[in-house]
């Protein structure tokens, strides 16, 4: 009765809230990744899209104004993480915070020993367990282009809200019952080892060092490098890949033209 009520609740929401044309193909053009989606699979991100942006709110913050181009951007990025599983995993908040610019949390926390510590370094982003996504446009804006920044902020967020949807943000989300998680938790920490060695060593890394900041970064990074330079991380941590492509129900490198050598 539930899954009835919430389809036709969709389906209500699709008819009322189409994302105009014009501005769909604007923000498409804006995500060079997204030239290898079929016709098919772009259909369905707008409909998630739509379904998205009337769950969450997107506000601007220090006098920054979200263009509807920007609020589609964003949530292209954001839905390209769910494609192929449910929009529920976006549940347990409310909005997306955005910045001119990067922005300074100003958040305490107290460690073991009872000593509280003040976070003043400025961020490009942060994923709040039950609370928003806060991201800096300019940011955003840099890292739409994968080719250019070798990043891209808003996948790397999104990723940890799925990750936190069972608990901290620890490189382990809430996997399907057909997944093993032993499988997962091994693959992963074997590469994460060997990723962390290689920054150690001072090695020069395709794949962004921060990913050995810790388990969680490792597997936001690991994200962005899926979605938008896939032949990357199979070529890297093929068995990293193979778990990825089954959690996240995308085979994003079978789709990619091989990289120019660089």
């Amino acid at each position: 009765m539930f899954d009835a009520l919430k389809r036709l609740r969709r389906q209500r929401v699709l008819r009322k809230s189409a994302l105009p044309d014009a501005l769909w193909s604007d923000a498409c053009r804006a995500l060079p990744f997204l030239a290898s989606y079929t016709p098919d699979e772009l259909a369905r991100l707008r409909d998630i899209c739509v379904l998205f942006l009337d769950a969450k709110g997107i506000i601007g913050a220090q006098g920054h104004a979200v263009t509807p181009l920007q609020r589609t951007i964003i949530a292209i990025q954001a839905c390209v993480l769910v494609l192929n599983l449910d929009l529920d995993l976006y549940e347990g908040f409310e909005n997306i915070v955005v910045y001119p610019d990067e922005f300074i949390p100003d958040w305490e926390w107290e460690d073991e020993a009872g000593v509280v510590h003040r976070n003043d370094a400025p961020l490009a982003g942060e994923a709040m367990p039950r609370g928003p996504v806060v991201l800096s446009w300019r940011d955003i804006e840099a890292s739409a282009d994968w080719d250019r920044a070798q990043m891209n902020l808003v996948i790397h967020e999104f990723a940890h809200k799925i990750d936190m949807q069972d608990g901290d943000a620890n490189g382990c989300p809430p996997l399907p019952g057909d997944m093993s998680g032993d499988a997962w938790r091994a693959t992963m920490r074997g590469a994460y080892a060997d990723f962390c060695k290689r920054v150690a060593r001072g090695e020069r890394t395709a794949i962004d060092p921060y990913a050995a900041e810790s388990p969680g970064e490792f597997f936001a990074v690991l994200s962005e490098v899926f979605f938008a330079e896939p032949l990357l991380l199979r070529c890297s941590y093929p068995e990293v890949y193979r778990e990825f492509a089954r959690f996240y129900r995308q085979d994003p490198a079978s789709r990619a033209a091989p990289s120019p050598a660089r």
